[in-house]
């Protein structure tokens, strides 16, 4: 079984939100205009949900993940959602280790 990889931890995220499917639209590799955004996940119409944008990295640094949105401005590709939205940096490495920073920005 793989568990340091971007796919298995970006499945991962994916089962542990299924639920939330019924409040949220949820984008995996979300074509951004400069990049992919890895996970995107925008509230379903009438829902007072923040949206989310997670980014994964490997053997980097959460900080870098979240720059990464910063820097490619992955908020403009959510531009019509207005209100809050979560920045989610993931970084994972073989050691099964794993560190996690959430800012949170309004648009």
């Amino acid at each position: 079984m793989q568990y340091n990889d971007e796919n298995s931890l970006a499945c991962v995220l994916s089962i542990a939100y299924y639920s939330a499917r019924k409040d949220y639209i949820v984008h995996r590799e979300m074509p951004t205009g400069d990049g992919f955004a890895d996970l995107v996940f925008i509230p379903r119409v009438g829902r007072k949900l923040p949206a989310m944008i997670i980014e994964l990295k490997n053997g980097q640094s959460a900080e870098e993940a979240i720059q990464q949105i910063k820097d490619k401005d992955y908020l403009h590709k959510i531009k019509e959602y207005t209100g809050e939205v979560l920045l989610v940096g993931i970084n994972y490495t073989k050691g099964k280790s794993h560190t996690c920073i959430i800012e949170k920005v309004n648009v």
